[in-house]
């Protein structure tokens, strides 16, 4: 289970940086050269491979290496992933009335006693 959040998290680990959402936007035309992504995103050539290195990490982004040169490309079912994992963690499995009505319930009750014990001070 912990090994699961770990892994979540680098998905979103990879969309929380200006420099990796400005990759993977050049990246939606397709297959990249790592020296165009250099020349767009202007950053040094370590600091774009660490950026990189992140998003193909997480499964969104796949590299090959052709040459000397590395390439890089949205993977489909990475980013279907990452989408499906959103969507599953932000769904709501109660109703959110009734959980309102069961968690604020004890308030009810509460806030005539403390107001009467406020008004006796």
């Amino acid at each position: 289970m912990e090994n699961t959040f770990a892994e979540n998290a680098n998905i979103f680990k990879a969309f929380c940086d200006e420099t990796r959402l400005m990759a993977l936007s050049l990246l939606q035309s397709g297959e990249k050269c790592a020296c165009e992504l250099l020349e767009q995103v202007n950053v040094s050539q370590p600091t774009l491979s660490h950026h990189m290195k992140i998003l193909v990490e997480s499964g969104i982004v796949v590299s090959q290496k052709k040459g000397k040169w590395m390439y890089y490309s949205i993977c489909p079912a990475g980013s279907e992933k990452a989408i499906t994992l959103l969507k599953k963690l932000t769904e709501l499995t109660v109703n959110q009335t009734e959980s309102k009505k069961e968690c604020c319930a004890w308030l009810k009750d509460a806030v005539p006693k403390l107001t009467a014990v406020v008004q006796k001070a």
